[in-house]
């Protein structure tokens, strides 16, 4: 079948329609370890079988899975969104122009560190949480552009409580851009302020040996 900018556009829409779908059972799950699994599950077919999938098609050939820590309980909080200073950044993309962000608090992880919260400032809005801990770039370790924990935007919510200013981070979900497996994407990535100083080995990694 020939591929058209609808038939492209549809399939992104289905993209997004799952993911969605996903992260709704992940909050919805009896068990942190029970959405852990699901997501990884459903995230592996997505990659393997959709269409929009970013991974290369000679990529798909021999792909078994994506290499994902087992879940770790102590990389879960529920953590306040502290006050930072005002800041933004701008991510220039092929398709979308520039991207605005705008850095609208912080969270202090014990005894990891504190990454800077951003909201997406163009139609839409959302959330935007990366991360670029200490494996990165390493051989087996994270991807080094760093990963996405919190995109709402296209789905990625872990969950929130607008009451209490208060944000679930689970690092055992954290996962690589589209542009970790296909350089024609382009993918803001982590900021000063979402670097951190301590190895991050649960989530999804990322072998460049």
């Amino acid at each position: 079948m020939t591929t058209t900018p609808a038939r492209t556009a549809l399939e992104v829409v289905d993209w997004r329609r799952r993911v969605f779908a996903l992260y709704d059972a992940v909050r919805r799950a009896e068990s942190p370890e029970d959405a852990h699994e699901l997501w990884r599950i459903e995230r592996d077919d997505l990659m393997r079988r959709h269409p929009a999938t970013p991974l290369l098609p000679e990529d798909r050939v021999l792909f078994e899975g994506l290499p994902i820590a087992s879940y770790d309980p102590q990389w879960r909080f529920e953590l306040p969104i502290l006050p930072a200073d005002p800041g933004g950044f701008e991510f220039p993309t092929g398709t979308d122009g520039v991207v605005p962000f705008e850095r609208i608090g912080r969270v202090e992880v014990p005894d990891v560190g504190s990454l800077d919260v951003w909201r997406l400032m163009s139609y839409g809005g959302g959330l935007f949480i990366p991360v670029r801990d200490a494996l990165a770039g390493r051989p087996g370790g994270t991807y080094g552009g760093g990963r996405y924990l919190i995109d709402t935007i296209k789905g990625a919510d872990l969950g929130s409580d607008p009451a209490r200013g208060t944000i679930v981070l689970d690092f055992n979900f954290a996962y690589n851009p589209s542009c970790a497996y296909d350089p024609a994407w382009a993918c803001p990535l982590a900021q000063p302020g979402n670097v951190l100083p301590v190895a991050v080995p649960v989530g999804e990694v990322y072998d460049v040996s």
